[in-house]
């Protein structure tokens, strides 16, 4: 689950991690009030949507526009605030569509000495969180990674310990940091890897983390992804949800207790278990195909869910093909393919759909499947049925 990026720095307040002083804002005359509060003599207007890029990025309807802009008056405030309010960012993220900003943060304008990166992931080879921190503040920190990997500092920290002093030190001096700045790392630093831990995050980052004229450290900005597994511990991060910064389809497939996520291919996948359903959309791709979604309906799938599985996926408009990749362990295969049925029959198909069933029952499946007279290709393997969606589309 990810949040707002005000979302994220009141959460950080909250939790000790110096951020500058900003209002939320939804109409410009709550812009221009905030530029007043805040006490200028500058600020920044910022986009709020779940993407980066936003200071790049420009709206479909005012090209000109960018998403986060620096204001010198309150009626500099109002006006950016009123074309930037209901239109519709694009960045390098939101790809071509872009997304509706329905939110503003008005922030202090501050002056700023250096602009750092600092980002938090959890690292399955050290098996634990890792702090990544970087000179090239402002930056992707994949370019950073590609062009100057010598720019990129990281260390690993214990979840519980957390980062020590020498570990906050370290990075501080790897970074260049004055003898002031040492010491608001020492501090900085591992309250962040705390809020990380603490909140479950599978991602935290900061970018631009940045240093003050006085070596102060304050949190810019601030993306941050929870883990979904450990929401039911986190019920006032829960209420942070923005269903409108969300796929449809991904919250209508959660509600139902399915695994969906939105691709940009042409096949739809219909598979029961995530590591088949990843096997299934690395074969499709071996052969020439493009998934358009990961869909896992799990083991004990019932007839309702298959039916819903199904609808999500022919509701997505590119989709010119499906293979449904089932193993039939907890759910043996012929109830499996009572359920397919059924649900075709309820949903109706204008695609080509392709089959491939395995496990217990599953002879007895492959001839419900052929009795029943609809339009199903039925595949023996894997492979095959890589083969033969692809082949379907006729390309």
């Amino acid at each position: 689950m990810k949040i707002h990026e005000y979302q994220a720095k009141q959460l950080f307040k909250a939790a000790g991690v110096p951020v500058p002083q900003g209002i939320v804002v939804k109409s410009a005359e709550e812009a221009a009030a905030a530029f007043t509060t805040l006490g200028g003599p500058i600020a920044v207007v910022k986009s709020q949507i779940h993407a980066g890029g936003r200071g790049k990025g420009t709206f479909k309807e005012h090209p000109a526009q960018r998403g986060v802009v620096l204001v010198k008056s309150a009626a500099e405030a109002a006006e950016n605030a009123a074309r930037m309010l209901g239109s519709t960012l694009v960045t390098i993220q939101t790809g071509d569509d872009g997304k509706q900003v329905n939110t503003l943060f008005v922030e202090q304008g501050l002056k700023i000495a250096r602009e750092l990166y600092l980002g938090i992931v959890v690292d399955r080879e050290v098996g634990g969180p890792v702090l990544i921190m970087s000179s090239e503040g402002g930056m992707d920190i994949e370019e950073v990674a590609k062009h100057s990997p010598e720019k990129i500092v990281a260390e690993p920290f214990d979840a519980v310990a957390g980062l020590y002093p020498y570990q906050a030190r370290k990075m501080a001096y790897a970074l260049g940091f004055d003898a002031v700045g040492v010491r608001n790392a020492e501090k900085f630093l591992p309250q962040i890897c705390k809020f990380f831990v603490a909140y479950d995050c599978s991602m935290v980052e900061i970018n631009p983390l940045i240093l003050t004229e006085d070596s102060q450290l304050l949190a810019l900005d601030g993306k941050v992804t929870f883990d979904d597994n450990a929401l039911f511990r986190h019920k006032d991060v829960v209420a942070l949800r923005d269903l409108s910064e969300e796929d449809p389809a991904e919250v209508r497939a959660a509600d139902t207790g399915l695994s969906y996520v939105k691709l940009n291919g042409n096949i739809g996948c219909l598979v029961n278990g995530a590591g088949l359903a990843m096997s299934t959309m690395d074969l499709i791709k071996l052969h020439g195909g493009e998934p358009a979604n990961f869909l896992d309906v799990g083991g004990g799938a019932n007839e309702d869910q298959v039916t819903e599985a199904f609808r999500i996926i022919l509701a997505d408009k590119n989709v010119k093909a499906v293979l449904v990749n089932i193993f039939g362990g907890i759910m043996k295969c012929d109830i499996i393919v009572s359920a397919l049925l059924n649900a075709y029959e309820k949903v109706g198909f204008n695609v080509p759909l392709v089959v491939r069933l395995e496990g217990t029952n599953v002879e007895i499946a492959r001839e419900m499947l052929k009795a029943s007279g609809r339009d199903i290709i039925s595949a023996t393997d894997l492979t095959d049925a890589a083969q033969k969606v692809v082949k379907s589309l006729g390309a």
